[in-house]
């Protein structure tokens, strides 16, 4: 059963058990513990816990510390496969998840989301290279589409539960937390010891890498998760703090974000495949500036409700396209490179998250809306360096600065 199995081998087997079934399953696993915890979280931390804007921001900040330990992915996969790894990793989120009501209070709760965190952000480190190493570059953008669609399918299912039985049942916190980590548990178990471990064609580097050819990725992944905290910790606080949304209002308005990721998140996989990574994240960063900046209206100027859920579901729609990221280093990498860059990428990707959260979380309290103005500001940097990818971006070719010399050299 743990016997390495060649990927090229792996076609002999029955489909279920290949590992683009097992990409899926993992795909539709994840979200089941995060967004069940994610669902709650706000009115949670809000009625259970009398958070304010610094706690939560305390809390993401704590949040995100594993993230940008990330890199520790590297030491781990000397002595554990990757593909255990991300089992490990899920059982840890779904186990931190199951007992998040258990601690109502902001010394627990920075305990257990902190385990969760680990669990979470070494899932996402050791899944972003299995995805680049055993999908081919050429299906990789659509194939990625298909799994962000899964993992909309899943967390929709989720928050559809959640909405139909909330005030229904008047289910607890408790409950939901413990039902949404279990399940991710099972699935994690069963994923562990129904699949056989793949190995890739090219042996990965499993030391610490940072090459220069590769610095406009890393530049992209450091503004991305500066910009990306802003919208996961203040745009789901906004609507409950702002506008008064109740546990399965704003679960509704997640309900609406997946329906169309579901239909769209495939399309936008054929698009950045066609017209390729420049071109879409141009479009993807041009558009999120224009969000936040609109977010900024809803304090500065009493834009109301409608436009605020609106903005929220260009947003989330907007941030489906950064899997064009992702693609852009598949084709830029040596192949024996992706996972110890999966991993440095994740803590260069977390450097602001350690620090950004708390300390917007206290100018929040002073003025809401200049967050979403330095959220635009970030969008319209990040903008500025997708102009630097080429059209054609290969090892050797990895910005227009680039000179055509072999991918080797540094």
């Amino acid at each position: 059963m743990f016997r390495p199995l060649p990927l090229d081998q792996a076609r002999d087997l029955p489909f279920w058990r290949r590992p683009i079934a097992l990409l899926f399953l993992m795909a539709l696993t994840m979200p089941i513990a995060f967004n069940g915890w994610s669902a709650l979280l706000n009115n949670f931390v809000i009625e259970v816990a009398n958070f304010d804007g610094a706690d939560i921001g305390l809390l993401h900040t704590v949040r995100e510390i594993p993230g940008f330990l990330a890199v520790g992915v590297i030491a781990v996969i000397i002595f554990v496969r990757e593909q255990v790894l991300a089992m490990i990793s899920l059982i840890m989120l779904g186990v931190a998840t199951a007992v998040t009501a258990w601690f109502p209070s902001l010394g627990g709760l920075l305990f257990v989301t902190f385990f969760s965190s680990i669990g979470f952000h070494y899932y996402e480190t050791v899944n972003q290279s299995l995805q680049l190493q055993w999908l081919p570059k050429d299906r990789a953008p659509q194939m990625l589409g298909w799994l962000v669609a899964a993992g909309s399918a899943s967390t929709l299912v989720v928050y559809g539960l959640i909405v139909l039985t909330w005030e229904r049942f008047d289910l607890s916190y408790d409950l939901v937390f413990m039902l949404t980590g279990g399940v991710t548990v099972a699935l994690a178990l069963f994923a562990l010891f129904a699949f056989p471990q793949f190995d890739a064609p090219t042996p990965q580097t499993k030391k610490i890498i940072l090459r220069r050819r590769y610095w406009l990725y890393y530049a992209l992944q450091f503004m991305a998760g500066a910009r990306r905290q802003i919208f996961i910790v203040f745009a789901g606080f906004m609507m409950v703090e702002r506008f008064g949304f109740d546990v399965h209002e704003l679960t509704g308005l997640y309900m609406i974000n997946l329906l169309i990721n579901m239909s769209v998140a495939p399309m936008l996989g054929r698009a950045v495949a066609r017209f390729g990574e420049r071109r879409t994240l141009i479009f993807e960063y041009a558009g999120l500036a224009i969000v936040f900046a609109a977010y900024s209206g809803i304090y500065w100027f009493g834009w109301g409700v409608v436009l605020a859920a609106t903005l929220y579901v260009i947003d989330h729609i907007l941030f489906a396209l950064a899997f064009a990221l992702k693609t852009y280093f598949q084709k830029i990498a040596d192949p024996a490179d992706i996972a110890p860059t999966a991993a440095v990428a994740f803590t260069i990707n977390h450097i602001a998250a350690v620090f950004l959260p708390a300390l917007l979380g206290l100018l929040w309290v002073v003025s809401p809306g200049a967050v979403f103005v330095l959220a635009a500001m970030m969008a319209m940097v990040s903008l500025t360096l997708s102009l630097l990818i080429p059209r054609d971006p290969e090892p050797g070719n990895e910005t227009v600065f680039s000179r055509p010399v072999p991918a080797a050299a540094e």
